[in-house]
């Protein structure tokens, strides 16, 4: 694997979701690498697409506005080495509110999106960006993928679906694809407007600002995070590697840390901000998933990838970076 980020040199890739939080860091670093980016994003309201994210790379990736549900992918697809599949809807909160426009979003544009790759572009390889969410509340911890897959919300169903859709089109047509299942991702670039896409983007916001966070139960529930270039790092090595054909792998942090212990860090590396203990929400308590470790064995031994970025150095470059930046996520 140590040739991987030299493997995107000159090559066409394409990373739908590509001005949001991941998609948007992934990139700048598929551009910096010497690879031929187009990047697609609806722009829909409040998903965490912002054409700031792609700030200075305007002469360097390509940028297409256009809706995973629509008929134009067969048409994007065309030509492409790789495709990054970022495009979703990952609020937990909005998808038990308005569930229809979740499965469209989730499922429907998968299909939409493979259907494309099988007719127009079938050798081209596809990773999907999934989601720890879809094992629910673990029955033994770390979790590793084998684990039960039973989702507590109507967004793990979804991406469930979406994982197995492109598993099904690996094993019936042939379509190089895998599955990432993320766990808790911060850095630059996230969307902290509000606080429905997880509670970690909302979190840094109050800490910008010198606000309290409002920390529900007696958080001691305990969670892993993985900084953004970590995760871009196992997004190009699935892309780059024909060992992650067929396959899905956990990401994680090293060690869980408590919600408590990761409100305190944050806090104190930024110099301001407060908290207090709250009850839990009853919207929010019935979908919360309690403690989560994902095992990580599998990546690091196909893929050899780790997590480089310790919590600390993480949480210290994305709080400056909102504080350079706050006016355009604020």
């Amino acid at each position: 694997m140590s040739d991987y980020r030299d493997f995107y040199r000159g090559r066409k890739v394409l990373v739908t979701g590509a001005l949001g939080f991941i998609g948007s860091n992934l990139s700048r670093t598929l551009a910096d690498l010497g690879a031929s980016v187009l990047a697609v994003d609806s722009l829909l309201p409040d998903y965490g697409g912002n054409l700031f994210n792609l700030a200075g790379y305007e002469d360097r990736v390509r940028i297409n506005i256009a809706d995973v549900r629509g008929h134009g992918m067969a048409y994007l697809v065309k030509g492409q080495d790789v495709l990054f599949n970022l495009a979703g809807q990952v609020s937990h909160i909005d998808s038990m509110t308005d569930p229809f426009t979740d499965l469209e979003i989730n499922c429907r544009s998968q299909l939409s999106i493979l259907e494309a790759l099988r007719e127009a572009n079938p050798e081209a390889r596809i990773v999907y960006a999934g989601t720890r969410q879809i094992y629910g509340k673990p029955m033994r911890l770390p979790v590793d993928e084998t684990h039960l897959l039973n989702p507590t919300d109507v967004n793990g169903i979804n991406k469930i679906s979406g994982e197995m859709y492109h598993l099904v089109y690996h094993s019936v047509y042939g379509i190089r694809a895998s599955s990432l299942r993320l766990t808790n991702t911060y850095g630059p670039r996230q969307l902290i407007r509000h606080n429905r896409q997880g509670f970690i983007g909302w979190f840094v916001r109050q800490v910008v600002l010198g606000e309290e966070i409002q920390l529900f139960g007696d958080g001691t529930q305990r969670r892993d995070f993985d900084y953004v270039d970590d995760v871009v790092d196992a997004f190009l090595r699935a892309g780059a590697t024909d060992a992650a054909d067929g396959q899905v792998f956990n990401l994680g942090g090293d060690e869980a840390v408590s919600l408590l212990e990761l409100t305190r860090l944050m806090i104190e590396v930024a110099g301001r901000g407060s908290y207090r203990l709250v009850p839990f929400p009853p919207e929010r308590k019935r979908i919360d998933i309690g403690d989560f470790h994902a095992d990580t064995g599998k990546i690091r031994a196909t893929l050899g990838w780790a997590p480089r970025v310790g919590l600390r150095d993480g949480l210290t470059r994305t709080i400056e970076y909102y504080l350079q930046n706050r006016e355009h996520y604020l």
